[in-house]
């Protein structure tokens, strides 16, 4: 059909997806705004407070903790769920007899909820630590190291698939033109493949990065903060702030504004980055 004889119809189509975009975005985003300036424990008594919300967010050291712990946790897991998803990319693209049932097997765990994933690890990595009388909560690094394996495996197939696809992409007479100049298999990952597949590199960044600062619920599984909250996420510090604490919704909502905007700038951050190396390149 003719796209002129369409274009006049196109808002009657968008007009449903575009109102309910608007009520279940647009409205309750704009209403955490406001909220995070207001002290309330419900929308109808918010009472205007300024930045004191803000102020009271960075006392309190909990929130502090679970910033820089938050970080750090996105940085190991970003680096390792990449590298260990591009290695094994590598092997299933050697044309291994198996290949295929590989690839299903290493994408299962990311169709697996996150509080099932939680207590299936907790109940394997407490029993392993249970040999040496510890538990994941006995220390705030042992649930760090917990969530890392946690997200490792849950997350490793998922980008596995995406650097798949950028390999195979990868022109063959572009590798054999290499070789034939006697590149070895290092100078040809490092010089031919790794700027070819730039592109799967910038998704699966930004994915891992972004799921690793949102962890929750893997978070409330696993740890569920303990100790004393030291192995707290930042989504899970919100949510106990805002949820478990009389009074500090105000400074809940604020934490989680702040969250928003730390992830947006993050996330942005990382892809104009990428981006620019996609263009070098």
């Amino acid at each position: 059909m003719n796209k002129k004889v369409l274009r006049p119809y196109f808002p009657l189509f968008a007009l449903p997806t575009f109102i309910a975009f608007i009520i279940g975005f647009i409205v309750p985003f704009g209403l955490g705004i406001y909220l995070s300036f207001c002290k309330f424990t419900t929308v109808n008594d918010a009472k205007w407070v300024g930045f004191q919300n803000f102020k009271d967010m960075f006392k309190d050291p909990e929130f502090i903790h679970a910033l820089w712990y938050t970080a750090l946790f996105a940085a190991v897991s970003v680096v390792t769920i990449n590298i260990f998803g591009f290695a094994i990319a590598m092997l299933l693209t050697k044309g291994i007899r198996g290949t295929n049932l590989f690839r299903t097997v290493f994408f299962m765990p990311n169709l697996i909820g996150g509080i099932v994933l939680g207590y299936i690890w907790q109940l394997i990595i407490n029993g392993v630590l249970a040999k040496f009388g510890y538990t994941l909560t006995y220390s705030e690094w042992y649930g760090f190291w917990g969530m890392v394996i946690l997200m490792n495996w849950q997350q490793i197939g998922y980008v596995m698939i995406i650097y798949i696809a950028g390999i195979q992409n990868v022109p063959g007479e572009l590798l054999e033109a290499a070789r034939i100049d006697g590149a070895t298999n290092g100078q040809v990952l490092r010089k031919v493949i790794l700027p070819m597949v730039m592109p799967s590199i910038t998704i699966c960044t930004f994915i891992t990065l972004t799921n690793s600062f949102k962890l929750y619920d893997q978070n409330l599984a696993l740890t569920n903060g303990l100790p004393s909250n030291r192995s707290e996420l930042l989504a899970l510090n919100i949510y106990n702030t805002f949820y478990g604490r009389t009074g500090y919704e105000g400074i809940g909502q604020a934490k989680a504004v702040v969250f928003f905007l730390i992830v947006g700038v993050i996330a942005v951050t990382q892809l104009i980055l990428t981006h620019r190396k996609e263009v070098q390149q």
